[in-house]
């Protein structure tokens, strides 16, 4: 069967999150343990001596149930079997459940749970076998992003799919922060350089990438230049991954006014362009018929 968009432009039907429920209810976890946390900050602190930090623990907990959501999201796209997809699925709840469970409880007993200077040799082990999951979520990912790169996939949702190729090969950049931030036992690097804004960034592209292929294909665009438009706009972003990849190595903040942030806003400015291009024709099209049913009426 297939769908047909604002344009009568058909579109397969294979549904976003399609038979992905523990997905779901396993990032709905992490938004949980995320609210939780908030509010146990707004109430007493965020510092737990001697090492806890538990805005460290609200911000992975939210930022992991968003990847964990996205991976639900675009799992029924990869045109695995029922094998391979369950074995996909249950890697990524229980090395999910594993991560969840030892950021939050170690953060709250004041320990760092993953580069311990005043843990006990069990938090130690904690930390080891954190870094170990860590690994074992990079394999999964890695393994779950090859489907979407053989060519039957581009012919199911191709614009769709053409953002989540862009999206796999940036969060490679992701990985790579994180193991950068394993190597150095810590996420600094010279005087100001933060390796989690790095990571982070290069995370959330499986949010902002498929994105312009979702609206685009909804929209009254070529396809063609539906295209083009995606790659530049995710060329855009994974420039802004390098760029800040370049100033962190350095040693440097993203958050200052020299030349490598500037370029880095400038190709972000790019990312939220194709973006508008991209929404236009549907706000036009709602206004549009927001605008007859108020004649109607």
């Amino acid at each position: 069967m297939k769908e047909t968009n604002f344009n009568e432009v058909e579109v397969p039907v294979i549904k976003l999150f399609a038979g992905e429920k523990w997905l779901v209810v396993l990032s709905l976890i992490g938004f949980a343990l995320a609210l939780g946390i908030g509010i146990y900050i707004g109430i007493y602190d965020s510092i737990v001596l001697p090492e806890g930090d538990l805005e460290r623990a609200f911000s992975f907990d939210a930022a992991f149930a968003i990847f964990i959501l996205s991976i639900a999201a675009i799992l029924p796209l990869a045109g695995l079997n029922s094998r391979k997809r369950t074995v996909i699925r249950w890697s990524f709840i229980v090395t999910s459940l594993f991560a969840y469970g030892a950021e939050t409880v170690q953060q709250f007993r004041g320990v760092n749970p993953r580069f311990s200077q005043v843990g006990s040799v069990g938090d130690l082990v904690v930390g080891m076998l954190f870094g170990l999951d860590s690994l074992l979520i990079i394999i999964v990912t890695v393994l779950f992003a090859i489907p979407f790169f053989r060519q039957k996939q581009a012919n199911s949702r191709p614009l769709l799919v053409l953002g989540i190729r862009y999206a796999f090969l940036s969060i490679m950049i992701a990985f790579i922060a994180g193991l950068w931030m394993i190597a150095l036992s810590g996420r600094f690097t010279g005087a100001a350089g933060n390796l989690i804004v790095l990571h982070g960034v290069g995370f959330h592209s499986l949010q902002t990438l498929p994105i312009l292929g979702w609206l685009l294909e909804r929209a009254l665009v070529d396809k063609n230049k539906s295209r083009r438009l995606i790659h530049v706009g995710s060329i855009a972003w994974m420039v802004v991954i390098l760029l800040i990849g370049v100033q962190t190595a350095l040693g440097c903040t993203v958050f200052e006014w020299t030349a490598l942030p500037l370029l880095t806003a400038l190709a972000l400015v790019g990312w939220l362009a194709t973006v508008g291009i991209a929404a236009f024709p549907l706000l036009r099209k709602k206004a549009l018929s927001d605008h007859q049913a108020m004649h109607r009426s």
